[in-house]
């Protein structure tokens, strides 16, 4: 890892926002991608702390050059992207090379798309998204900001997911579904009708075990 005077990152370089495991992930897809001189940032960052031979900062100064949002909590993405718009940090968007996009489909702003994902053809993915290795989002899904489409998840056609959406690893959203805010599904559930309630829904097909309160 460089640095320009030891306080900003150098312009080829990355900062990866978190230190969880989602984070490493995040990582490989940046290597994937191109990026050679990466640095994470994490609060609880122990001393010289390193993941392979890239420094584990517990803050960086105001100049970084870029960013990726690397929380794989929804909410704390959320307050991850805000962070790094109130210091001026460009927050970028990386697709592993080895994902595939279909035609006329559209990712937004700091999105992270896995190894093996595929977005269909006119499907939309809003901000600060992750959809993750192996998840399918398929042709005419829509997809809202801080939302997570966990490893193996499919969404099937024209899905539609709220804000702050979680998708657990192996679901499957039945085609025309819709899913208010801030909803999670369970590891390997079966979504086969709308959600309008916010909450945590498991099962085949998904029911709901945990009503949200207070969604605020």
């Amino acid at each position: 890892m460089s640095f320009i005077n030891d306080t900003h990152l150098s312009p080829s370089a990355l900062l990866i926002m978190g230190f969880g495991g989602h984070a490493r992930s995040v990582a490989d897809v940046a290597l994937a991608c191109g990026y050679d001189e990466l640095c994470f940032m994490d609060e609880n960052a122990k001393e010289d702390e390193r993941f392979l031979h890239f420094l584990v900062l517990k803050d960086v100064p105001l100049k970084a050059w870029s960013c990726v949002l690397a929380a794989g909590n929804n909410h704390r993405r959320a307050e991850q992207m805000k962070e790094a718009e109130a210091r001026g940090w460009i927050i970028q968007t990386l697709i592993s090379p080895r994902a595939s996009q279909g035609v006329g489909s559209h990712i937004g702003m700091g999105n992270v798309i896995g190894h093996h994902a595929h977005v269909g053809p006119m499907a939309a993915i809003g901000h600060a998204c992750i959809i993750n290795t192996g998840a399918v989002v398929e042709h005419d899904c829509y997809i809202g900001d801080f939302c997570h489409v966990s490893v193996n998840a499919t969404l099937c056609g024209q899905v539609v997911l709220g804000r702050r959406v979680f998708i657990g690893a192996g679901a499957i959203v039945r085609n025309g579904v819709t899913l208010v805010d801030d909803v999670m599904i369970g590891a390997g559930a079966v979504v086969v009708a709308d959600i309008n309630q916010p909450g945590t829904y498991i099962g085949t097909p998904a029911r709901l075990i945990k009503p949200l309160i207070n969604n605020a």
